[in-house]
């Protein structure tokens, strides 16, 4: 099997960049810093709050739904949460249903098995080991079973209001076709994207890029004639050149018990 090149075509793997006298390659954005500073003003202006799309009740409720979104969708994982949150929002009454528990309220979910056995997990560590409270801290998250960082990063965000960017498949995606943070790795992403969006628009900037993805840049057909950036918009794949007009959208109907997506 072929190895996978992670190197640019002029370097080779006897020679480093540095050592040839070459400087690191570097990721492109394919925008100005006016540009992007335009980009992120416009979705400000589109949707003033953004909020997420999955149902909880407070932090631990958010780990377990964002820990079994994956591979699912928001729709389907609040279908199955709104009961299951009802008789368990805490550590202590999730452990008490145990794994076939679980299971019986998520089994219209992906993977529930696994999912329901990393909950039951979770809610173990969360007991023994940080007094039953959802921790702050990346690292301390990503040490809870099903918990990666993606999971991490939208908890860190979305409970404790810590500016972060978690890149799901919508953002992934966006990144790579509009050319605004290339990368080959949902972690290379992060890190490109971190650098491209202006501070001041990095709280939100998460929210704003997934909803983009899920209701206008989507994934098989991008709905260009929609897109409020469509003059501003690099990608090969676009079809308009016309922005839709710049209008604050409906606010979201989100809230803890209603249904979203």
């Amino acid at each position: 099997m072929a190895t996978p090149k992670t190197k640019s075509s002029t370097s080779t793997p006897q020679k480093s960049n540095h050592a040839s006298g070459r400087k690191p390659k570097r990721y492109k954005t394919a925008y100005s810093k006016a540009e992007l500073e335009e980009i992120f003003r416009r979705f400000s202006v589109q949707r003033p709050e953004p909020k997420g799309e999955l149902e909880h009740v407070n932090p631990f409720t958010l780990v377990v739904a964002v820990a079994l979104s994956a591979q699912a969708t928001d729709a389907g994982v609040n279908k199955a949460t709104r009961a299951l949150f009802k008789v368990a929002d805490t550590p202590e009454k999730m452990l008490a249903l145990g794994e076939e528990g679980v299971i019986q309220y998520i089994k219209t979910i992906g993977l529930y098995r696994n999912k329901a056995k990393n909950v039951i997990a979770l809610c173990r560590m969360l007991i023994d080991e940080f007094g039953s409270e959802v921790p702050k801290t990346r690292e301390e998250l990503m040490r809870l079973p099903g918990v990666g960082r993606k999971t991490a990063n939208v908890v860190m965000s979305m409970a404790f209001g810590i500016p972060t960017l978690a890149v799901d498949t919508h953002i992934f995606r966006i990144a790579n076709r509009l050319l605004l943070a290339p990368g080959k790795t949902p972690d290379e992403v992060e890190q490109h994207m971190l650098k491209v969006i202006p501070d001041h628009y990095l709280y939100h900037a998460h929210h704003w890029l997934i909803l983009h993805g899920r209701y206008t840049c989507k994934a098989r057909r991008p709905e260009c004639e929609r897109c409020v950036i469509a003059d501003l918009c690099r990608s090969p794949e676009k079809t308009c050149d016309v922005p839709a007009p710049l209008v604050e959208l409906p606010p979201q109907r989100i809230g803890v018990a209603e249904a979203v997506e």
